[in-house]
């Protein structure tokens, strides 16, 4: 019987896994339960991430863990939503030195007419509940110098649509759409937790209409060249009807951008949908001097005072207290935590 039999059995015996930490950083420890990996030089059970996915049994109930050895590997990959319970984990010593990357762009040409749109420039889209991912990379290395010809740029790393998912020490690269974290309808949550990642891009970076609550993560935003426009973090699109978008808590916002160069967001209102009414909660923070003094930016003629955005407890140069930066009370930073953030109705509590 060949190694792949043999983890279609485990995981279809509903071998039980640990529920232990996630936490970065420690040594590699055998973790109970159904895995298979992945190595480019075909040491491993599948020389493709996109392989490994697939040879995950349809509606598995247990934590499937994909090994991935040091390396670049190109092409998009698809978590579908009958591929549940999935872990992507580097095996390398740092995050960066396993690398899932695509270089395709909203205007990239498709091969069968028409362009790829945001949505599809992804370079890994996450449909399956339960995903998780640790200590790799995610990028999209759409070369926007390269392709003047492309006008539309947004490059997808991640696309996100799925509830449940958890992010440990994984880096996010791109340009404009770095992370879109969605959800399968606007009145649908889809619930992420990312601890101590990075994000970086430049245009609306970090966005969509999912719950997202960033745990001491690095958001580092890209120097476009302009002396006054480098760009915005955030473009939530949270729903009316969800009473949690995006947060940031004892995050860190770095640039290499000009000083009041770089916005902190602008609420998306996706086909105008007046019911979008976006999040952004940026408390317990360093902001650098790249934040200016007014750092919520309109989004054509969507207002960004008519959205959810407010501070707490911030710090840095680019912390500052204006008129034009909504900061919460005591009692409504209560309520505005990770923990809140991604309880839901089953009082999720990710364990990583």
């Amino acid at each position: 019987m060949d190694r792949r039999t043999l983890i279609r059995l485990a995981a279809t015996s509903g071998a039980a896994i640990a529920t232990g930490s996630l936490t970065a950083g420690r040594s590699a420890q055998a973790r109970p339960g159904p895995r298979s990996t992945v190595a480019s030089d075909g040491s491993g059970d599948f020389t493709t991430i996109q392989a490994a996915v697939d040879a995950v049994p349809a509606g598995n109930t247990a934590r499937f863990t994909i090994d991935i050895a040091p390396g670049t590997y190109r092409g998009q990959v698809i978590i579908p939503a009958d591929r549940p319970n999935i872990l992507l984990r580097g095996r390398g010593r740092r995050p960066d030195q396993v690398v899932i990357t695509d270089d395709r762009a909203n205007g990239t040409p498709r091969p069968d007419g028409g362009t790829w749109g945001t949505s599809g420039s992804a370079s890994v889209t996450v449909d399956g509940a339960g995903f998780a991912a640790r200590n790799l990379t995610f990028a999209n290395s759409f070369d926007e110098a390269a392709h003047p010809e492309i006008t539309g740029r947004q490059a997808v790393a991640v696309l996100t649509r799925a509830d449940r998912l958890e992010f440990d020490t994984v880096r996010f690269l791109g340009n404009q759409d770095t992370l879109y974290v969605n959800s399968p309808a606007a009145d649908v949550p889809a619930r992420i937790y990312l601890r101590r990642c990075y994000v970086e891009g430049d245009v609306d970076f970090v966005f969509g209409r999912g719950t997202a609550a960033f745990d001491r993560c690095r958001i580092h935003s890209l120097d476009r060249g302009s002396a006054t426009g480098n760009g915005y973090v955030t473009a939530p699109s949270t729903s009316v009807a969800n009473p949690y978008g995006l947060l940031f808590s004892a995050c860190t916002f770095t640039s290499d951008a000009p000083p009041a160069s770089v916005h902190l967001g602008r609420p998306w209102h996706p086909g105008q949908d007046p019911n979008a009414i976006g999040q952004t909660v940026i408390r317990d923070s360093w902001l650098g001097a790249h934040i200016g003094a007014a750092p919520w930016s309109d989004f054509g003629a969507w207002s960004w005072r008519e959205a959810r955005f407010a501070e707490y407890h911030n710090r840095g140069p680019g912390a500052l207290v204006t008129p034009d930066r909504p900061q919460l009370t005591r009692s409504e930073a209560a309520g505005c935590t990770v923990t809140a953030f991604l309880a839901g109705a089953d009082g999720w509590s990710p364990d990583c």
